[in-house]
């Protein structure tokens, strides 16, 4: 058994440094990566098929061939001028979409909200005449801080939720102190502020945009937002996400039933695959005990209350970077109960500190989130070669401030 956990560690590092180095298919390098951890016995079929997040790829395939339809509907052309008029300059419009993003995906699934904003990022960059990195990188870098403002932005919230009896109210305040989505909401706008000043604040030349006239084609537009609706309405009717995924991506290939083979054909179905394969190897490591084994050290540190909060936000944060946020979150819960039950304290601000870290963390690499796949993946298919240093520059600075200030207000009010 720790033959088999060495060698599944070892594909696994293996598999995301050929993925963040660019240099193979990426999902020929994760598929190849399940194909052996299923040969070597990590996890059985079964076990494979239950890794798989298939509401992921539901709502991945259907909002993704939403998103061509959209990119062509005249709709993004409009809103990118119509941010332009509004700012007044291209820093500024930014801005706006980071912050537009944020807010959506503070109660939609991100991958989702990145499927919609990320041609309205192109068009700035086109209108522009600047490159697609910044904009693109920078909505799907704000799809993911978000994760743990409201209840429902993402699975582990609802974890979180479930583990501690709370309802979405209790989600801002807490027994009788800030919860973890004040927490988060402070933690977004200094990101936001960062970003600002540290890539924004170039692009503050003055644009003119003057008045213009082209056909524009709402029908995506309002598929779009009956996807919206249906994601919003989804914990009382129970369809999953994955489902509306599904039926957004069939209504889009009957609303374009002219164009359907040739969208299908620009489907970006080499991250679809990718996704599926990188399930697969999370599992494994969650089937041999990867992750049981780091909750057993952590156990066994005996680190005071202070100490032990740190090391929780800023390890989960690391972890996130390449795991899967649920797995994680899922094995780390308890671990805080037994760490809180240990040191004589709640478990809450522990488990804050991991939710904290798991749900941003994710943004450091550009494979340590969905979103961030799908980001690449638009900018390689235009020519453009995703760099690790460039991607760094942007996402460490949006990682670290943001963790930091809610880490620092978890001590503040809860330790």
């Amino acid at each position: 058994m720790e033959t088999l956990k060495w060698f599944t560690l070892l594909v696994l590092l293996g598999c995301y440094s050929l993925v963040i180095s660019r240099r193979l298919k990426i999902s020929l390098v994760s598929l190849s990566s399940a194909l052996l951890l299923l040969l070597a016995g990590a996890l059985s079929p079964r076990e494979a098929l239950d890794s798989i997040r298939w509401s992921v790829l539901g709502l991945y395939w259907g909002f993704l061939l939403l998103s061509i339809l959209f990119s062509e509907s005249g709709v993004p052309s409009l809103l990118a001028h119509r941010l332009l008029r509004t700012s007044g300059s291209e820093g500024r419009a930014l801005l706006l979409l980071c912050a537009l993003t944020a807010l959506l995906s503070s109660f939609l699934e991100n991958v989702g909200v990145v499927l919609m904003m990320a041609p309205i990022a192109l068009e700035l960059a086109r209108r522009t005449r600047s490159s697609p990195f910044l904009p693109l990188a920078s909505v799907a870098l704000f799809s993911n801080m978000v994760t743990t403002v409201s209840m429902v932005a993402d699975p582990p919230s609802i974890l979180l939720a479930s583990e501690t009896g709370m309802d979405f109210t209790d989600f801002y305040w807490f027994r009788g102190r800030p919860g973890l989505g004040t927490l988060s909401v402070i933690g977004v706008a200094a990101g936001l502020l960062t970003h600002y000043l540290l890539h924004l604040r170039k692009r503050e030349e003055p644009v003119k945009v003057g008045e213009e006239r082209r056909e524009v084609d709402y029908f995506p537009l309002f598929l779009f937002l009956a996807g919206i609706l249906l994601l919003c309405l989804d914990p009382y009717l129970g369809m999953g996400p994955g489902l509306i995924g599904v039926g957004v991506g069939c209504g889009s290939l009957l609303l374009g039933w002219r164009k359907a083979g040739r969208v299908l054909r620009e489907f970006d179905w080499d991250s679809l695959l990718f996704l599926l394969g990188i399930f697969v190897v999370i599992g494994a490591a969650q089937s041999v005990g990867l992750l049981g084994n780091l909750a057993g050290a952590l156990r066994g540190l005996g680190l005071g209350p202070a100490p032990t909060l740190l090391l929780l936000t800023y390890l989960s944060m690391a972890l996130s970077s390449f795991l899967d946020n649920v797995p994680l979150t899922v094995l780390m819960l308890p671990v805080c109960t037994d760490l809180g039950t240990s040191l004589g304290m709640s478990p809450l601000p522990l488990m804050y500190g991991v939710l904290i870290g798991t749900g941003i963390g994710g943004n450091i690499t550009p494979v340590g989130a969905a979103a961030n796949v799908f980001a690449c993946r638009v900018l390689e298919k235009r020519g453009y070669r995703i760099k690790l240093g460039e991607y760094l520059k942007l996402s460490l600075p949006l990682s670290l401030v943001p963790v930091t200030l809610s880490y620092l207000l978890l001590q503040l009010f809860w330790m």
